[in-house]
């Protein structure tokens, strides 16, 4: 299976690591299967790589091969109220990082979210 010509469809999380300086791609359908990149697009490229060689050795193992994961009931957008003073608040810090408050929300979000999925 070539990744150079066709795209792999499990879906794929990308990080930040503090820890390692680095953008992490995981793929949550097949356990184990990560990759590493300084940059998103570097991290997403290289799980390619790492889901074609998980699915070859899983296959020659004998092992079965999990169906991606796919649920087309989320967009992606919710609303939520916060308190003015939180809202303030990070807007403040969102500008300061020079992003938009959007941004830096899924920002913290993502952050806690892998620091949960970590000590879980």
């Amino acid at each position: 299976m070539s990744t150079k010509s066709q795209k792999l469809k499990y879906p794929i999380e990308v990080f930040w690591n503090d820890e390692d300086e680095a953008y992490i791609a995981v793929v949550p359908d097949l356990p184990g299967c990560s990759a590493v990149g300084d940059s998103e697009e570097e991290a997403l490229n290289e799980a390619q790589d790492a889901m074609a060689a998980w699915l070859q050795a899983a296959k020659k193992a004998g092992r079965e091969i999990p169906s991606p994961s796919i649920d087309n009931n989320f967009s992606g957008k919710f609303v939520i109220r916060v308190p003015k003073r939180l809202h303030a608040s990070l807007t403040r810090k969102a500008k300061m990082q020079g992003v938009s408050l959007n941004q830096y929300v899924l920002f913290l979000l993502s952050e806690r979210q892998m620091e949960h999925r970590l000590s879980a």
